[in-house]
C-alpha cells in the first residue's frame, strides 16, 4: 500500500549547468532507439496513468476546471469518448491490412471515410481559430504591463473550450492578458502518437511552425521588453523544439527578453546554452555557487528605416549603444518547470530527464529549475494551477472563481509554503556528469537581487543549507516581513530551510506583480528595443 505523500516538502532540482561534450546528445540519436525507450518507459509508469485525470472533483478554478460539470465540458468529454471509440479500433486494425486478403481500394476507402469522420469531430472540438486571447475581464490591463506579452501553448486533448478556460485562468492568476496559440487536438490517442513522433523523430507539426513564427515575431517587436512563454504537457515538447529554432536564428539580446515556464512538461530535452565560454567554464568549475564573469555586453542598433520628403527610404546615420555588466550567464535567463510526482506525463517527460541523473556525458540536458510537487493530476487548471497557484475563495455560487476585482490569486498556498528538499546534493556531482546549479545561484536567479550593495560587499556569498551567520543576517534583512526561509540550530552553523516561494520566480507575477529587480535586470533590453 502506498504511503501518504509528504505534502510539506517539495523536491527541487537546480538547472543543469551544461558541458563541452561534442558527441551527439541522446535526443538526436536513432529515432528507432528513442521510440523503443519511450514505449518501455510508458509501460514502466503505466500505473500512474489513472492519475492523469485525478482528482476528478473540481477545485478552486470552479467553472474553469476542465472536469467541471458545465454543458461545454460535458460536450467536449462526449466528443473525446467518441474519438477514442473510433480511433482505438482503427489503430488496432492497421496490422491486419498486411495479412488479410482485402482489396486495396477497400482499405483506401475505409481510411478516407474514417479520416473524414474523425476530422469532422475534431473540427467541432477545435473550431477554426489558431490564435485566442484571454477574456479582458480576467486581466488588469495595467500600463506597466504594456511592454510585456504572455504566450501560452497548450497540451494534448485541448479543444477550443478548454483552451479558453486555460487562458482565462492564467490571465486571472497573473493579471495579464494572455495570447494562446492553439495546439489543436486530434483526439487523445492520436495526440499521444503525435507526441511520440515529435519527441523521437524531431518532426515539427504545423502548430509548432505556427507558434514559432508567432514567438519570433513577438521577440522582434521593439515596444516589448518581456515575452513570457507558458507551456503545458505536449506544449513542452513543441516549446522545446521552438526554443531550438530560436537559439539558432534569433539574436541573443532579443532572447534575453524571453522567460519560459512549464507545467507537466512532456519533453525529453530543453536547451539553453551559456552566453560565453568563460561563464560555462566558471559554472562547471563551481556548479553549486553563483558564477559571475563580469563580461560586458554592447548592443549596437540603427534607428528604424524612415522616408524623407521625396519618398525615398533610408536609415539614419545615428548608432546607439548600451553597455551593462551582468552576472547572468544563460541565453534564456529564466526557465522553470513545475511537475507532479504522480503525473504520468511529467514522470515520462521532465522528471525522467531530471530526477534520474545520467552517468553518460552525452545524455540530453534539460535546462531549467524543476519543482516536483508530491501529488497527482495533469490537467492545467484543475490540478496544476489549483495546487500551485490557487485562487482566493469566491463569494459566488455555481462555479464562481477568484476573489473580488482582479486580485484572483491567493497570497499563500501549501505548495509555495512547502519546504525545499534539495534533490541534488553536492557530493552527487562528483559521482556523475549531472552538474546542477546550487542554492546560491537558484535563489539569485529567482529573485534577481543585486550581488552587491554597490560598495563591493557581496551579500549573497556562501549561501548553503548550512550557512554562516553573516550570510544568514544578510539574507534575513531581505525578508523583514517574515517571508522566506526558516532556521534551526545555533552558533555559526544554522540550518536554513527555504520554501518554494523563495525560489519560484513565477510566483512573483501573481495578481499583476513583478520580480523586485525586474527593471534593473532588463535595463539593456529596454534601451535597445524601446
Amino acid at each position: 500500500m502506498r504511503s501518504s505523500p509528504d505534502m510539506s516538502r517539495t523536491k527541487f532540482f537546480g538547472s543543469q549547468v551544461g558541458g563541452k561534450a561534442v558527441v551527439p546528445l541522446t535526443y538526436t540519436g536513432s529515432p528507432a532507439q528513442l521510440l523503443r525507450a519511450d514505449i518501455c518507459n510508458a509501460f514502466r509508469y503505466i500505473g500512474l496513468l489513472p492519475y492523469v485525470m485525478c482528482p476528478v472533483q473540481p477545485k478552486g478554478s470552479g467553472k474553469l476546471c476542465e472536469l467541471y460539470a458545465s454543458n461545454r465540458n460535458i460536450y467536449c468529454i462526449f466528443l473525446h469518448i467518441i474519438l477514442v471509440l473510433l480511433q482505438l479500433p482503427f489503430i488496432l486494425s492497421v496490422p491486419l491490412w498486411f495479412v488479410m486478403p482485402v482489396p486495396l481500394f477497400w482499405i483506401a476507402g475505409g481510411v478516407v471515410a474514417f479520416w473524414l469522420v474523425n476530422e469532422g469531430i475534431c473540427q467541432l472540438l477545435n473550431g477554426k481559430e489558431m490564435r485566442f486571447m484571454s477574456d479582458p475581464k480576467y486581466s488588469r490591463g495595467l500600463k506597466e504591463h504594456r511592454n510585456e506579452q504572455w504566450i501560452f501553448l497548450n497540451g494534448v486533448s485541448v479543444g477550443k473550450s478548454w483552451m479558453e478556460g486555460n487562458l482565462d485562468r492564467l490571465a486571472l492568476t497573473f493579471g495579464r492578458p494572455v495570447l494562446g496559440v492553439h495546439n489543436k487536438t486530434a483526439g487523445i490517442l492520436f495526440d499521444v502518437l503525435q507526441c511520440l513522433i515529435q519527441r523521437n523523430f524531431n518532426y515539427a507539426t504545423q502548430d509548432i511552425r505556427d507558434c514559432y513564427a508567432i514567438v519570433k515575431e513577438t521577440l522582434y517587436k521593439k515596444e516589448l521588453t518581456k515575452v513570457v512563454f507558458i507551456l503545458h504537457s505536449q506544449g513542452g515538447i513543441e516549446g522545446g523544439m521552438i526554443l531550438d529554432w530560436l537559439l539558432q536564428e534569433v539574436p541573443q539580446d532579443l532572447l534575453a527578453k524571453l522567460e519560459v515556464y512549464t507545467f507537466g512538461n512532456a519533453a525529453n530535452h530543453f536547451n539553453n546554452p551559456h552566453l560565453h565560454m568563460l561563464s560555462e567554464v566558471a559554472a562547471l568549475a563551481s556548479p553549486v555557487g553563483i558564477t559571475t564573469t563580469k563580461t560586458t555586453t554592447q548592443v549596437h542598433y540603427y534607428d528604424p528605416i524612415v522616408e524623407d520628403s521625396s519618398g525615398a527610404s533610408h536609415i539614419p546615420n545615428t548608432i546607439r549603444s548600451a553597455r551593462k555588466t551582468s552576472g547572468s550567464d544563460k541565453t534564456i535567463r529564466y526557465i522553470e518547470h513545475y511537475a507532479h510526482t504522480f503525473d504520468f506525463v511529467a514522470r515520462w517527460g521532465v522528471l525522467f530527464s531530471t530526477a534520474t541523473p545520467s552517468q553518460d556525458a552525452t545524455a540530453p540536458k534539460f535546462m531549467g529549475r524543476v519543482f516536483e510537487h508530491n501529488c497527482p493530476g495533469h490537467l492545467l487548471n484543475q490540478h496544476y494551477l489549483d495546487n500551485m497557484f490557487p485562487l482566493k475563495p469566491s463569494n459566488e455560487k455555481g462555479g464562481g472563481i477568484g476573489g473580488s476585482g482582479f486580485d484572483g490569486a491567493a497570497d499563500e498556498c501549501d505548495f509555495m509554503n512547502s519546504t525545499i528538499d534539495w534533490a541534488a546534493k553536492k557530493n552527487e556531482h562528483k559521482k556523475s556528469n549531472d552538474e546542477r546549479e546550487g542554492l546560491e545561484s537558484s535563489f539569485h536567479t529567482a529573485n534577481r537581487d543585486p550581488l552587491d550593495k554597490g560598495d563591493g560587499e557581496v551579500l549573497l556569498r556562501d549561501i548553503s543549507p548550512v550557512s554562516p551567520v553573516t550570510t544568514r543576517l544578510a539574507l534575513e534583512s531581505r525578508f523583514k516581513n517574515g517571508r522566506g526561509f526558516t532556521e534551526t540550530g545555533s552558533g555559526n552553523k544554522r540550518k536554513m530551510d527555504f520554501k518554494v516561494k523563495d525560489l519560484s520566480r513565477l510566483w512573483l507575477y501573481r495578481n499583476g506583480g513583478s520580480p523586485r529587480f525586474d527593471e534593473m535586470d532588463f535595463n539593456i533590453e529596454r534601451m535597445a528595443t524601446v
